[in-house]
């Protein structure tokens, strides 16, 4: 507080490490660390309502905390104590998005794709894919192979090359591609060469 008013919001170790005392005076240096000290907790604070609503990647969050106004060392201090907390990790976000999708039916490449966009390191990810179909995470190609039957169905009266290209574009937009997806397709619309 200054002359009654809120002037600065940080922790109190800030307020520890700078000697501040209720009445007292403020040393000179000491409104350049409040300042950054302020941001830092206002970056912490933003992302923590965005932590709120659902996981995040720390990439993610430091983008968002950019976007929002705040200056890169106060995100970068704002995650670091997140992290430090348990509430930031990218492993974790990496399972927790990784089951989610795969029970919708995404599948590994799509998962992969996704999660590098997020910022996740490779690690992370290929240990998160490799939780998929064991330890109550789903199996996402049994999931997409369900819809792709359905929509083979409703496609019947369309000619054959057209059911074969739009049920290629379905799994490959769901991240399956090559010879499994080839032989369910052919499964699905056949083989014969009915135009």
């Amino acid at each position: 507080m200054v002359g009654g008013q809120t002037a600065w919001t940080v922790p109190a170790e800030v307020v520890d490490r700078l000697a501040l005392v209720e009445g007292g005076s403020l040393p000179s240096t000491a409104a350049a660390v409040l300042d950054a000290a302020a941001d830092e907790e206002g970056a912490f604070r933003a992302a923590l309502r965005m932590l709120e609503r659902r996981s995040h990647s720390r990439a993610e969050l430091a983008r968002k905390l950019l976007r929002k106004g705040h200056r890169e060392a106060a995100a970068d201090g704002a995650l670091d104590r997140l992290h430090a907390l348990g509430l930031l990790d990218d492993a974790a976000f990496a399972e927790h998005y990784v089951a989610t999708r795969a029970g919708r039916g995404t599948g590994p490449a799509r998962l992969r794709r996704d999660l590098a966009a997020l910022g996740v390191a490779p690690t992370d990810i290929e240990a998160a894919i490799a939780t998929v179909g064991r330890g109550g995470v789903a199996d996402p190609w049994q999931k997409s192979l369900a819809l792709a039957t359905r929509r083979a169905a409703s496609m019947e009266s369309l000619p054959r090359l057209t059911r074969i290209r739009r049920l290629t574009t379905f799994l490959a937009r769901r991240g399956f591609a090559g010879e499994e997806a080839r032989r369910a397709i052919d499964g699905l619309v056949g083989t014969a060469d009915r135009g």
